[in-house]
């Protein structure tokens, strides 16, 4: 077992850090709003641990304290929550695909942003970024359990009144808004925490990646998050769970393919929008709840 998870650490982690990804894009659909401004929190966030153990807090020597990555992600997570604020939550007041263009228009913001400050090392980004841990595998004594406390408590929420708020502004928000919920204040609410988790990830990937640039925040990052999402279902959240830990090892499973790989990829997603199109997890809750 231990020879199993130190060969394939950064698959195992992948997998996690993918599944929170979804997760972060799964909370705003619970309320309707299909948000593809992720991937830009998720930049940000790494560009918050980046700059904090590079410039503020750089380690003498070995690695960097425990104590500051957590710091690190308390403080990505309040900087994207306050972005939310700021740019999300006006947007908002859109529906539909106006919404979804204004999140792209986001991510692509940022990504400019970033091109052209020195802080964020423009097109080259920030290099050696100092390890928390001695090895990959080390990072998931914090993404999973980070994972197991996200969907707990969406799991909870989900049971109890503001889940079925929620559900009712899902199917009708008029409907919703008539009955005396306060739309606004509940889409708000889990686009901002969908923003604070794809920061407080990103905080963490800047470390196990080594590296951080621009590419971690485009819009081809906003279609892979929606897939882990739509492949998995999102009508309940084990749907992007599964979804981000599938499509993220798919590709590792299939490279012996090479040139075939993503034609391969490409036709199970096809295949999987045709026959699934509430996705794996969200047609068997379906199913369930009739």
């Amino acid at each position: 077992m231990p020879a199993f998870f130190n060969d394939n650490g950064f698959l195992i982690l992948l997998m996690v850090q993918q599944a929170l990804l979804a997760l972060s894009l799964y909370l705003p659909l619970t309320a309707g709003q299909l948000s593809l401004a992720t991937p830009g929190f998720y930049a940000l966030g790494g560009y918050v641990a980046a700059v904090f153990s590079t410039r503020i807090f750089p380690p003498s020597e070995g690695l960097l304290s425990i104590n500051i990555l957590l710091f690190e992600m308390f403080v990505a997570g309040v900087l994207c929550a306050i972005a939310a604020v700021f740019v999300g939550v006006p947007a908002l007041r859109l529906r539909g695909v106006y919404f979804s263009l204004a999140t792209i228009a986001f991510v692509e913001v940022l990504r400019v942003v970033s091109l052209n400050l020195e802080i964020t090392g423009g097109a080259v980004g920030i290099f050696a970024i100092p390890q928390v841990f001695e090895t990959q595998l080390g990072y998931l004594w914090v993404l999973f359990p980070l994972l197991c406390v996200v969907c707990g408590i969406l799991f909870f929420v989900e049971n109890l009144r503001p889940g079925r708020a929620l559900r009712a502004i899902r199917e009708d928000e008029l409907a919703a808004g008539a009955m005396g919920i306060n739309v606004l204040a509940y889409k708000s609410a889990t686009f901002i925490w969908g923003a604070v988790l794809a920061g407080v990830v990103g905080a963490v990937s800047a470390h196990l990646l080594n590296t951080w640039n621009s590419r971690q925040g485009t819009f081809d990052a906003s279609v892979n998050c929606l897939a882990y999402v739509l492949i998995g279902g999102s009508y309940h959240l084990l749907g992007p769970v599964v979804g981000g830990a599938i499509l993220s090892v798919l590709p590792e499973l299939l490279k012996e393919l090479q040139d075939f790989r993503l034609f391969i990829n490409g036709l199970l997603l096809v295949l999987a929008a045709l026959f699934l199109p509430q996705g794996m997890i969200g047609r068997a809750f379906l199913k369930r709840a009739k």
